[in-house]
């Protein structure tokens, strides 16, 4: 009998029914008619761990990017009033790539990265959405801040609109999820009635994040010939955390090995 940790062959069912075909002198004889194989994750062929790395290895390099980016193209993060509001504003995109970024993937695939009982990876996979909400909550400060002390307005744009849905969202999946998976009172039907919806919906909404993320590097623009170097690092930034989005969508997809 195969161990637990050995990877399990994909299982395609061929369901085979008889039909019935009239025939010329009145009377009937079977014929056989082939259903389409019953498909599910396993028929990929390949287990999340491999995309689990890859998302790991992401995940460092968008962090590693956007360092260097606020760091050292922008001059680093301040929040004294006497410093220049652009120091305010470094803080903006910082803690929204960690928490709505790096910690959302890495809360989206708890199930797949904690080793362990269920009640481990529920917690893990709680705690690092918490994580995510409070970092994206100091970076949303941030811009409100900033556009306050450089007197601009705020919510005007389609990164705007679609940073708030995205939060506004997030706080109302964690409740939801709270009081269906976590609270003592919720009934075990409507827990499995929720389940595939919160999966579909945490998917929606780490969707929602990048596309978010990718909207406000837009927003960075340097025009003319002269392409500087803090264009490669926006720019990679940019197409790390898009990869990093769609490695983590398919970790979720593809079964786990253990």
């Amino acid at each position: 009998m195969p161990s637990r940790t050995q990877r399990q062959p994909a299982v395609v069912v061929v369901a085979v029914v008889p039909e019935r075909r009239r025939t010329s002198g009145g009377g009937g004889r079977g014929r056989q008619r082939a259903i389409m194989p019953v498909k599910s994750s396993a028929s990929f062929r390949l287990t999340a761990v491999p995309m689990v790395a890859t998302a790991q290895l992401l995940a460092a390099a968008v962090l590693t990017l956007t360092l260097v980016w606020v760091l050292h193209f922008r001059g680093g993060v301040s929040w004294e009033r006497t410093s220049s509001p652009l120091f305010v504003y470094t803080a903006h995109p910082l803690f929204m790539v960690i928490g709505l970024v790096i910690c959302t993937g890495e809360a989206v695939m708890a199930y797949r990265i904690i080793l362990g009982p269920r009640a481990a990876k529920k917690a893990v996979h709680l705690m690092l959405h918490l994580v995510a909400l409070a970092f994206a909550a100091v970076g949303l400060y941030a811009a409100f801040k900033y556009h306050r002390d450089a007197g601009l307005p705020d919510v005007h744009s389609l990164h705007s609109w679609l940073g708030i849905a995205t939060i506004a969202l997030y706080a109302l999946q964690w409740l939801v999820a709270f009081v269906y998976f976590v609270f003592p009172g919720a009934v075990m039907t409507m827990r499995a009635d929720y389940a595939p919806w919160h999966i579909f919906f945490g998917i929606v909404i780490f969707l929602m994040a990048i596309c978010t993320a990718e909207t406000g590097l837009a927003k960075f623009v340097f025009p003319g010939d002269d392409y500087p170097s803090e264009a490669f690092v926006v720019n990679f930034t940019g197409l790390a955390i898009q990869v990093f989005g769609v490695v983590v969508v398919l970790a979720v997809v593809l079964p786990s090995r253990y």
